[in-house]
């Protein structure tokens, strides 16, 4: 069954990629995506052992698994379901949580948007000014209250809210991604435990981490109920950093809108650092 799965997916992968982002000529195909013969020829191996692969008749080795995703563009979530389906860990070690000069400057370069960044296991690692603003931040009180699955699962931060649709769209993106990422860092003993500690306190995480699904695209809406301006809706963009290990997590409100005035409004009256790295003592 797991070599059938493996199959199903590596082909869902190449019938969904674009053969334009691969350097091949687009024209007019019979079929979606790339052919198995233009696989094979990228990624190293024959076009028959991609068709028994994708029929479940081929185990495919870690080094030819990791050139058939390196040439379908994998993102992460994929790549880890791959390795998961083939038996294989990603990964090694703890999850990298250092956010370099590079990664800082993209939250400097956003004076007016608040943004934050985190490591694969959602754990904050630095913020920008206009986030420290919105005064949403991790209060210190908890050895985890700067990770945002045990904030959001523990219902620890009471100054944002979502509706029913984005509050559970937004549960099923965190627990996709973390477990992914525990998939690829089977090593990082205190990873290991936050996922333990989550399991055993909240039903909602330990019903959705039993069958987790993949969610590729991440955009949600939340309520920032701020002290003095008021409630202000904003919208979330998740964006990879995949040469950091990192992602930017970006929070805008919709241009010309009572919510951009407030968030204007609040952001023009803060006085803190540009950026602030969070030091917390949490998984990875």
């Amino acid at each position: 069954m797991a070599s059938q799965d493996l199959g199903a997916e590596v082909r869902r992968l190449r019938e969904a990629a674009r053969p334009a982002a691969l350097g091949l000529p687009a024209g007019r195909r019979r079929a979606p995506g790339v052919r198995r013969e233009e696989l094979a020829e990228l990624a190293g191996v024959s076009a028959d052992y991609v068709r028994r692969l994708e029929q479940g008749r081929r185990h495919p080795s870690a080094a030819v698994l990791n050139a058939i995703a390196r040439v379908l563009r994998a993102g992460p979530a994929e790549y880890e379901r791959l390795c998961a389906l083939a038996g294989y860990a990603a990964a090694d070690g703890r999850v990298p949580s250092t956010a370099g000069p590079e990664a800082v400057r993209l939250l400097e370069r956003l004076p007016g948007t608040p943004a934050f960044l985190t490591d694969a296991a959602w754990n904050v690692v630095a913020v920008n000014g206009a986030w420290t603003a919105l005064g949403a931040g991790g209060a210190n009180r908890h050895l985890r209250d700067w990770n945002v699955a045990w904030r959001t699962f523990s219902a620890a931060h009471r100054e944002i809210s979502r509706g029913d649709d984005h509050a559970t769209e937004f549960r099923a993106m965190l627990v996709s991604r973390l477990h992914g990422t525990r998939l690829r860092y089977p090593g990082d003993e205190a990873l290991a435990g936050l996922v333990d500690e989550l399991r055993t306190t909240s039903r909602p995480f330990d019903t959705l981490w039993r069958a987790p699904r993949t969610v590729a695209a991440y955009e949600n809406r939340a309520v920032f109920h701020t002290p003095g301006v008021g409630d202000i809706t904003l919208d979330g963009t998740v964006l990879e950093l995949p040469g950091h290990h990192l992602q930017a997590v970006l929070l805008t409100a919709a241009p010309g809108s009572a919510d951009a005035g407030r968030l204007g409004e609040v952001v023009g009256a803060a006085t803190g650092p540009a950026v602030v790295r969070v030091g917390q003592p949490g998984p990875g």
